[in-house]
Order: structure tokens, then sequence, then C-alpha cells
């Protein structure tokens, strides 16, 4: 049965896009990308007769349209996102589209940016007795985010935090988890990771504005925050998993 194919394209490297996803591209008749995000170099993988088709300048009834044609021309079509098509990447509202009109699809999951920033910074997100949680979230801006979802109420937790589409708004975004994990928290401002002439920004909740505004940095960057961060936290605490007194049921304690 002919379907749709989703496939994340990670957040920038073509290199890390899975291998799943690198033969769909390969193998494609119609590839609908947006162009400002995802890198051309992914598209030089397209086979000569495929048909690019850049949807940044489309509306979704647009690229909708375009995608149905192309199903019902029994057509592979690969809808490419940037990122992880899960994490803000406007996939539900083509979802819904698609199962109105019966028409299969499947999602290939990716790399999202704020995994490719702790690999840089060789962090672990979460880590023994700090934190076990990441929260994925957003400031509000032209799309509004629930109330009990504000960044405000999210920092109360304390935990690991990813924080997509608001670095233009940095300074409010430092002033805010200031409140909860201190001026001088660790923070991390990655941008364009993956790219070309990426940057990445450490500083403190207290200096980070100033050091992004020099940067000239307001868009495609993710912010990281949180007591992963912290430099003692892997020299103070480990993981029972590899503790020689923990058993487990592959291995027996004390060997």
């Amino acid at each position: 049965m002919n379907k749709v194919y989703f496939v994340g394209a990670g957040p920038g490297d073509p290199k890390l896009i899975t291998v799943r996803g690198k033969e769909l591209v390969e193998t494609a008749d119609l590839i609908l990308y947006a162009g400002s995000l995802v890198p051309k170099e992914m598209l030089v993988w397209a086979k000569p007769e495929a048909v690019l088709q850049d949807t940044s300048g489309m509306t979704l009834e647009e690229i909708i349209d375009s995608i149905k044609k192309g199903w019902e021309r029994n057509k592979l079509v690969v809808r490419l996102h940037t990122g992880e098509p899960s994490l803000y990447g406007a996939t539900y509202e083509q979802f819904n589209a698609l199962d109105e009109l019966n028409i299969p699809y499947e999602v290939v999951p990716g790399v999202t940016a704020a995994f490719l920033c702790a690999s840089r910074l060789k962090k672990e997100l979460t880590v023994p007795e700090k934190t076990q949680t990441v929260i994925f979230t957003r400031v509000k801006g032209r799309t509004p985010v629930p109330e009990n979802e504000d960044l405000e109420v999210l920092s109360k937790i304390g935990a690991s935090m990813a924080i997509y589409l608001s670095v233009s708004k940095i300074s409010e975004v430092a002033k805010t988890l200031s409140q909860h994990y201190g001026p001088e928290a660790p923070i991390v401002v990655g941008y364009r990771l993956g790219w070309p002439g990426e940057i990445v920004i450490e500083g403190t909740v207290k200096d980070i504005g100033e050091k992004v505004r020099k940067a000239g940095i307001s868009k495609h960057a993710i912010i990281l925050v949180g007591p992963c961060l912290e430099k003692e936290s892997a020299s103070s605490t480990r993981s029972r998993l590899y503790s020689k007194d923990f058993s487990h049921g592959y291995r027996k304690s004390g060997s």
C-alpha cells in the first residue's frame, strides 16, 4: 500500500539523518521540504527525476493538495521536516488533514536540536539524584502557550529544560529562569547546530542575554538550562547501574 512519509531531517548536519530517512529521500518521487530549514545537502541524495518542492512559501492547504496529488498518482511522497517531526514541527495539522482524506502515512523520527546541543556539551540531561526530568517548551509569542505551561510555572520544577523558539526573548526568558534556577545557574544557547558556522554560547542566567545580543542571535537557537549543566553534577553522583554492589538481570552484585 502506497503511503506518505514524514521524515525528520535532524537539526542541520546531513549525517545526522537516520538511515531510514536517507533511504526514503533517495527513493522518493516527490519531496516537500522547508527551504529555510532543511539543508540543501540532503536534497542531492534525491534521484534525478524526483520533484523537489520548497514549502516555505506555501499554505497548509497547498501543501496537502500537493501531497494528495502525488499520492493519488502512486508516487512515493516524502515530507522532509527539520529536526524531530513530533516537536514544534506543525505536523499535527498535516496528520489531521491526511486522516480526513484517508491517505495513509508514516512518521520517521529525527534528531532534535536539544540532543545535539547536549552532545556538543558532552552532558547528560538526566543526572542521577540531580535531575531525572527533561522539559521541552517554548515561551509565548504569536503562538500562545497554555497558562499552566507558562515558563514561570515550569521553572518551579527545577528540572533540565530545553527551550525552543524563544531566543528572540532571551532577556525575558533569563529574568523568569532567574527566579527559580538563580542568576548564577549555567545556561547554554546553541545557534544553528549542525550547520556551518554553528555557535554554542555558555554563560549564566545573569549574563546570557548580553552574550546572545553581542553574537547577534535572534532565531534558530535552542536554550538549555538546569542542574544537568552544573560542573559538579557528573563528579558528585553516579548511576547505580554500573555499581559493583548493584544486582540486575545480567550481573550479580560483587561481580
